[in-house]
């Protein structure tokens, strides 16, 4: 028996099918785009970041802008930050207080200030600026809380450091600049409060 010719599409159907896929595509790109639009009208880019922060440092050092790369490298684009001055001392165990302005992205600011004890290497005394990047934090009251320090997450590069403080989905990455500043600030935890305070527990 000989087999029929398969008949081609009409051309009617053929134009549907092709307009049945292109709003299957832009049903799928739509949410993409409006995720990514999203994500850069409430995160800041790198060179906004990194502009603040050798403003605020008052100097531009190499080590500054690899600091800041490999924090977006870790963790993203942040959605804010925290411009502050801290003291801090260390007889082996070390007490630190600061204190700054959070600004986010989504038009939130706010008044912060921070103690806790870490863990030191050296003795004595010293005053720094400190320049902290926030990550996943919408609502500036869950700023005032406890983040413990992450274990071996020191980042140090041509006398700038960072290490990473974390309390379930947020991150706060403080970057400090100067060879004042104590590596053990990376032991611990920080507690952030609306008021001062001096009791550092």
């Amino acid at each position: 028996m000989t087999p029929h010719p398969v008949s081609p599409l009409p051309a009617s159907r053929r134009g549907l099918q092709v307009l049945l896929a292109a709003m299957l595509a832009l049903f799928w790109l739509i949410p993409m785009t409006s995720a990514r639009a999203a994500e850069e009208t409430d995160t800041y880019d790198k060179d906004s970041i990194l502009s603040v922060a050798k403003e605020f440092f008052g100097e531009t050092t190499e080590g500054l802008a690899k600091v800041v790369e490999k924090a977006f490298q870790d963790q993203g684009r942040p959605v804010g930050y925290i411009k502050g001055e801290e003291l801090s001392g260390a007889i082996t165990v070390g007490l630190s207080y600061g204190k700054g302005d959070l600004t986010l992205k989504n038009g939130q600011k706010a008044k912060v200030y921070w103690q806790g004890p870490s863990l030191g290497f050296d003795l004595g005394f010293n005053a720094s600026k400190v320049f902290v990047l926030v990550y996943n934090l919408k609502d500036k009251e869950r700023i005032y809380q406890r983040f413990p320090g992450v274990d071996g997450s020191l980042y140090w590069v041509a006398g700038v450091g960072m290490n990473y403080q974390q309390r379930q989905d947020i991150v706060l990455a403080p970057i400090r600049l100067g060879v004042g500043w104590r590596a053990g600030a990376s032991v611990g935890y920080m507690h952030y409060t609306k008021d001062r305070s001096y009791f550092p527990l």
